[in-house]
């Protein structure tokens, strides 16, 4: 009798990513989850380091995701194996033709099991309302509350600047990546745009925190209070508020239309940006365009126990899948600031020392660089470079 009524009760349990989507954005109070007390209550503090496994070696989840991404996450496996990076890598397909949730469900299990993940862009094919970006939904359920990306030029790349050294700070949860939308009458859709006191400080604070800790100047708030008066300008409000923590610094604030256009003609201006979703979506495009395109920055997703790498501009680049033509390096600058993070600076600095002679000193880049190299040329010549590096740990 028991073991019928135990065999209801799990029959009857919907997973939890499944139920619908406004439980994404509210979250269960579960103790996993990282957004469990205010943020007005506590200063930035740095992510939690998951524990070393037996040997001083960390499990990682790693989702290769679409297009460029499978391709992308192996030269990083043979990488890692080649300079002995004590990783060991947890590889959950998703795949993005299938509707409902159980690969996604077990991906996320996988993230808070191990801490830390690296990242493809992961493709949502299907059109039902019922199905949610899963990129989003890991963001969200991860409390992934801030993605960073550092736009730093490469000497002798051509691009439309040189010396170029921006940080973008984006709000990561809040914005229109709610995904709260509905149709009212018929021919009518509203989508609402979220943005609370709470996410706007915890980016705010990282922004300025992260500018005092990196020796920078600035912080500039992108918004567009002038049209959207409550939520972008509570946005600025907070970021103003948050400022006078930090006297030492600057702070000033652009319109997000103006911001595009300062950037496109002199990014140089620019320190650290604190910005919503959508507008540090649209930034980040735009300024790794202007120093050498998709294939070379990485970005870092944060909240107060998870990580996740990935690539800066979270493109998928199905057109340029298996025609051995895409840019690794951005995949390869992920997974060494995932090597940062987890404390393995030395082989974090020897893959960044190899892939920068590479790409820099060597010339040896693919064709969205100017080059005639395919992924393969890069990653051989990195392998090569690091043949004669000793790492010990």
């Amino acid at each position: 009798m028991a073991i019928r009524l135990t065999q209801k009760l799990l029959q009857a349990q919907v997973p939890f990513l499944t139920r619908g989507y406004p439980l994404l954005v509210t979250k269960e109070k579960t103790e996993d989850v990282a957004h469990t007390k205010s943020a007005l209550q506590k200063k930035v503090t740095d992510t939690d380091i998951p524990s070393a496994q037996y040997g001083g070696r960390h499990g990682v989840t790693m989702l290769p995701g679409g297009g460029i991404g499978p391709e992308l996450m192996g030269y990083v496996r043979e990488i890692f194996r080649y300079c002995g990076a004590p990783i060991d890598f947890e590889v959950i397909d998703i795949d993005p033709s299938t509707e409902g949730n159980d690969d996604l469900d077990y991906a996320i299990t996988s993230i808070k099991r191990n801490g830390v993940a690296l990242k493809g862009n992961i493709e949502t094919k299907s059109q039902s309302l019922s199905e949610v970006s899963r990129n989003v939904a890991i963001r969200n359920e991860l409390d992934l509350y801030v993605n960073v990306v550092h736009c730093k030029s490469y000497p002798g790349i051509p691009a439309r600047h040189k010396d170029v050294d921006v940080v973008l700070i984006r709000q990561n949860t809040d914005g229109e990546y709610a995904m709260l939308e509905h149709e009212s009458v018929r021919g009518v859709v509203e989508s609402m745009k979220v943005v609370t006191v709470d996410n706007a400080e915890r980016v705010a604070r990282y922004a300025f925190e992260y500018a005092r800790q990196n020796n920078r100047k600035r912080v500039t708030t992108i918004h567009k209070a002038n049209i959207m008066k409550l939520s972008d300008g509570l946005f600025l409000e907070v970021a103003n508020r948050v400022h006078k923590d930090y006297p030492e610094l600057e702070h000033n604030n652009m319109i997000i239309d103006n911001t595009c256009m300062q950037a496109v003609s002199n990014p140089h201006q620019f320190d650290v940006m604190n910005m919503t979703n959508l507008y540090g979506t649209i930034v980040s495009n735009v300024i790794c365009g202007l120093i050498g395109g998709a294939g070379l920055i990485s970005g870092r997703n944060y909240g107060d126990h998870y990580a996740v790498f990935e690539p800066g501009t979270r493109n998928t680049g199905t057109a340029i899948a298996g025609k051995n033509i895409a840019n690794p390096v951005a995949m390869i600058n992920a997974s060494i600031d995932m090597l940062n993070h987890l404390g393995h600076k030395e082989h974090a600095q020897v893959i960044y020392d190899a892939t920068y002679q590479t790409i820099v000193n060597d010339a040896i880049r693919t064709p969205d660089l100017g080059g005639t190299h395919s992924s393969t040329d890069v990653v051989e010549n990195i392998l090569k470079i690091l043949s004669a590096k000793r790492v010990n740990w």
